[in-house]
C-alpha cells in the first residue's frame, strides 16, 4: 500500500476537505479534515476513518494508522 492509495481509500469513503498521509508502508500518519466529524468525539472520528479501510486493517495491508482529525472549523483555527 502506498500513501496515495491509502489517501484515495480514505477519501473515497469519507468526504474530506483536506487529507495528508505519510508513512513507511506499514506505519502511517494521516491528517484528515472532514465535515462528517462535526459533533463527534475523537474516538468516533477515528472509527469513521477505520470504517473506510474495511478489511485492510484486518488483513494487515494497513498495519498501523495514527491520525489527527479535524472539522473544517477546527482546521481553520489550527491554521490561524
Amino acid at each position: 500500500m502506498t500513501a496515495d492509495q491509502l489517501k484515495q481509500l480514505i477519501s473515497s469513503g469519507l468526504a474530506c476537505d483536506f487529507i495528508t498521509v505519510d508513512g513507511d508502508g506499514r506505519h502511517w500518519f494521516a491528517t484528515i479534515v472532514s465535515p462528517e466529524f462535526e459533533g463527534k468525539r475523537s474516538i468516533a472520528r477515528h472509527q469513521r476513518v477505520y470504517a473506510t479501510l474495511g478489511s485492510k486493517m484486518k488483513t494487515d495491508e494497513v498495519h498501523a494508522l495514527s491520525m489527527k482529525t479535524f472539522t473544517p472549523a477546527e482546521w481553520a483555527q489550527q491554521k490561524a
